[in-house]
Formats: C-alpha cells, sequence, structure tokens
C-alpha cells in the first residue's frame, strides 16, 4: 500500500489526540488547596462587565457562569448596606437561579470534600445547591455563626469520572433578581479512606481527617446537616439535623483537646453528630470522649450528652472560653451488630456578639472491654 493510505490513520491519530489535549486543557489537574481562581482574584476583562453585573459565560478566569452573576470588590456597597469580602479584593454573587461552575480533573473513585466560603445578602433564608453529578445537596446558610457574616461550608463526593463539574447554583426567587449570596474561596481536599482498629472501633475517632480548612480564617467550617446515605466531609461521622451544622476547627484558631482538629457542637440540642460502630450483641463496650470547649470566648456552662446502647452519660463543665477540657466515659453492653454512638449539645450557647457557639468533643474510642488490657486489671 502507498504512503497516501496510512495518512488516514495518522490524521485520526492526530485529531483524537488534539481532543485529549483540548479536553485536558478544559479541566484543571487538582491538587489539595485553593482552586483555580478559587478566590476570584483573576478578575474579567472590563469589556464582559456591565456594572458588576458579569456578562460573558467565561468572562472569569477558570470559570462558566450562568445567569445574573456579578463581581463584587471589597467595600462595595448595596443601598446602605456593605458588601464584604472576607480574602482579598473581590468575590461573586449569584442572584434568582444563577449558577457557577469549574471542571476539574480528579481520580475516578476517589472521595473530595470542597470548602467555600458563603455569606447571606439581601433575603433571610438564602441557601446554595451544590452539585458534582450524580451527587447534589441544598446547603442552608440562613444561620449565621460568625460576626463578619461569612461562614465556610464543606461538602464532600465521589468522583465518578476523571472530569467532573462542580457546580454551585442559588435557586433562590427573591423579589430583587440581585439579590443572592456571596461566595468566595474555594478549595478541595482528598479524603482517605477511614478506618478501624483493634484499639477503636470508630473511625476517624480524633477527627483529624476532614474537609480543607482555610488557614487564614479563624472560624472553622461548618459541616452541614446530611441525609444519612450522603458522603460527609468527616466520614464516617454524620450531622443530623434540619437546617443546622456543626464546626469542624484546628488547633491554630481554637483549643483542640488532642491533635489538630476537633468538632465544635454549636447548634445545641438540633444537630447530633453520630457514628455507627460494628458491634457483637451481649458483649460489653467501653465509649471514651473528651469535651471541652474551644477557647474562642465561648462561656458558660456546657454539656455534651452521648449515647450508645440504649445508655448515656453527660460530660458537663463550666467554661470560661480560654480552654479545657474533661473526659467522658460509657460502658454499655451491645445489643446489635449495628451500635449508633450519638454527640448532643444539651445547651444553646453565644458569645457576647451573638453568635452561636458550644462544646467541642474530640479523641472518642470505642473498646470492646471484654479482652481489653484494663479490664483483665480489674478483674
Amino acid at each position: 500500500m502507498g504512503r497516501g493510505s496510512e495518512t488516514v490513520p495518522n490524521a485520526r491519530r492526530a485529531a483524537l489526540f488534539l481532543i485529549v489535549c483540548l479536553a485536558a486543557r478544559a479541566a484543571s489537574a487538582i491538587q489539595d488547596g485553593l482552586l483555580p481562581n478559587g478566590n476570584f482574584e483573576e478578575a474579567p476583562p472590563k469589556s464582559q462587565l456591565k456594572g458588576s453585573r458579569v456578562m460573558g459565560r467565561n468572562a472569569i478566569p477558570h470559570w462558566e457562569i450562568s445567569g445574573f452573576v456579578e463581581y463584587i470588590g471589597s467595600g462595595q456597597k448595596q443601598g446602605d448596606m456593605l458588601l464584604p469580602v472576607p480574602e482579598g479584593a473581590y468575590a461573586v454573587r449569584l442572584g434568582n437561579e444563577a449558577s457557577i461552575q469549574q471542571r476539574l480533573a480528579l481520580t475516578q473513585g476517589a472521595h473530595y470534600s470542597i470548602t467555600f466560603s458563603a455569606a447571606r445578602t439581601c433575603a433571610q433564608a438564602e441557601q446554595l445547591n451544590v452539585t458534582v453529578a450524580p451527587e447534589s445537596d441544598i446547603l442552608p446558610i440562613q444561620t449565621v455563626y460568625t460576626s463578619s457574616g461569612w461562614d465556610s461550608y464543606s461538602w464532600a463526593f465521589k468522583a465518578t469520572s476523571s472530569v467532573v463539574s462542580l457546580i454551585i447554583h442559588n435557586p433562590g426567587v427573591a423579589e430583587d433578581a440581585a439579590c443572592g449570596p456571596l461566595i468566595d474561596l474555594f478549595a478541595i481536599k482528598t479524603l482517605p479512606t477511614p478506618q478501624s482498629s483493634k484499639n477503636n472501633l470508630l473511625k476517624n475517632g480524633d477527627f483529624e481527617e476532614g474537609p480543607y480548612i482555610f488557614p487564614n480564617t479563624r472560624w472553622g467550617v461548618l459541616v452541614p446537616p446530611m441525609d444519612e446515605d450522603d458522603y460527609s466531609p468527616l466520614s464516617p461521622w454524620m450531622i443530623l439535623s434540619s437546617t443546622k451544622s456543626v464546626k469542624y476547627v484546628d488547633a491554630p484558631h481554637h483549643v483542640v483537646p488532642h491533635g489538630a482538629r476537633a468538632v465544635e457542637l454549636v447548634s445545641g440540642m438540633e444537630t447530633a453528630l453520630v457514628q455507627n460502630a460494628t458491634t457483637v450483641p451481649g458483649l460489653p463496650y467501653r465509649l471514651q470522649f473528651s469535651a471541652g470547649d474551644a477557647g474562642n470566648g465561648c462561656v458558660g456552662s456546657m454539656a455534651v450528652q452521648a449515647y450508645a446502647g440504649g445508655k448515656s452519660v453527660k460530660a458537663q463543665f463550666q467554661s470560661q472560653g480560654k480552654g479545657g477540657h474533661k473526659r467522658g466515659v460509657l460502658d454499655f453492653t451491645a445489643t446489635a451488630d449495628q451500635t449508633r454512638v450519638v454527640f448532643v449539645s444539651m445547651g444553646y450557647i453565644m458569645k457576647p456578639d451573638g453568635t452561636l457557639c458550644g462544646p467541642v468533643v474530640d479523641d472518642v474510642s470505642l473498646v470492646c472491654t471484654r479482652n481489653h488490657p484494663a479490664r483483665r486489671l480489674l478483674l
């Protein structure tokens, strides 16, 4: 066969190579940390702005928009209201039914958490729909947990392909089409598969594995309520509530009883921190945990109630807002092959600035005591 017959397959290979290269460029190769232009400091061209409204679908570098999207500068006003920006000089606001998305190159089958900051503007009951197909959740943002008005939220998903689209959508229908939440600071973190051990039947009992926490933010990251079949940013811990969250806090900005991370129960009895553990009916078990205050000015009488195997124990202490903790212990006999461990704050506490706070839970362990060394010593 002549040379001319070889040009067709060569051309096909060249075209296929070009398609693969273009697809790779369309999605950002992602590492843990800030997403490409995740803080929106790379601005749209001025020709693509009409006032603060972004006109071009691809005008914001690394992002694609739909609907009424505004590019907001720090200190910009809406009427008499000042629109703050949590970091840097710019943020984005999503109007009614507006969305913003970014394509991400990930490892298929791996789990990831997304952390981002959001603030309410016009409406009281604002919310955001976060999607990485086929998973999607509505995150309520009406409760504000910081005096600045900005909170960081987390959400987790499993990558079902090597390239996915992260979509943030405002499903609101406010009277003013421009009303909607401000968003900023998008980061990603790969979540390892949590493991149990003979020394702890609970997985991630020290909460060291969780969503990305921005190093320059002092307010931690909210883990919102979820359905029990959802994948948690604090996996395998679940947050059960209707609209309230727990807060994931770090040692650089808070007092943490053990290690570098802990969970602050900021929503009182409206939110439960839950994990199911494998147990053997009829065998004795011991649940231990630390309960304290985060050293963040949360002052008052605090109590954490722990439940397992039909029994409960309360760890109670008086917080001065400067740190400190006490250890809680609950002995019980398992009645099923799955035992649900539950932690609830028994009160509602506010800081002087009016923001919600509460006790921290950390260093949680569950062991069978029938053959445990401590049990043998007692016998």
